[in-house]
């Protein structure tokens, strides 16, 4: 059993932050070592899910983007939903879900890349995404100098994933470079499911 003062502590700092807490960041911040915080995480889950007499919680502890963080549980989906499209949802647009797909799935790529396979300018789109903290800039093309985008461990914060292997396994519906120039509609048609597929009720 862990003691009940680091249970809340590990508690405190997951429901404030808005990102996932390493398992270093976590033993950093209570003065103990990291196998102690993963038996504490794993008690806390176990709470949680309501093992003995104990009700399961409306809440519960994930592994997303190498770290942890509480979200609410699944079961809930319909609740919160409701409740967070009856306020002011910032959701991003289908251009800018299509996008991000298209990045997660060819990253690292470039921007008249993904503007050949959009079929249409994607300058406002990305940076809606770099504002959003869902991608970042990693380096220039060799051959063209064009800046390269790919993914942030805050997309997969978002999306409640521990890595990019946790996609939807839709990515050979993509196109191929050698393919851009005979893109259709069934292309545009593929990237908006890729995006429904992928978006969460809060990015």
């Amino acid at each position: 059993m862990i003691d009940d003062e680091i249970l809340g502590g590990i508690e405190a700092v997951l429901m404030v932050s808005d990102s996932a807490v390493s398992p270093a960041e976590l033993a950093a911040a209570l003065g103990i070592d990291e196998d102690t915080v993963m038996t504490a995480i794993e008690e806390l889950s176990s709470d949680y899910d309501g093992d003995g007499q104990r009700r399961q919680r409306g809440f519960e502890i994930r592994a997303v983007a190498g770290g942890f963080r509480i979200f609410s549980r699944g079961d809930y989906h319909d609740v919160v939903k409701d409740f967070l499209t009856a306020g002011q949802s910032a959701k991003l647009s289908q251009a800018a879900l299509e996008t991000l797909a298209v990045i997660a799935y060819r990253q690292p790529i470039s921007r008249p890349r993904i503007a050949a396979i959009r079929g249409v300018s994607v300058d406002g789109v990305i940076r809606t995404l770099l504002l959003r903290g869902l991608i970042v800039e990693a380096g220039k093309e060799a051959t063209t100098s064009a800046l390269l985008y790919t993914t942030t461990h805050q997309f997969l914060d978002a999306l409640g994933m521990q890595s990019l292997d946790d996609l939807p396994d839709i990515a050979p519906f993509l196109p191929e470079d050698s393919d851009l120039e005979e893109l259709g509609a069934d292309e545009t048609e593929v990237l908006a499911t890729v995006g429904d597929e992928m978006s969460p009720d809060d990015v």
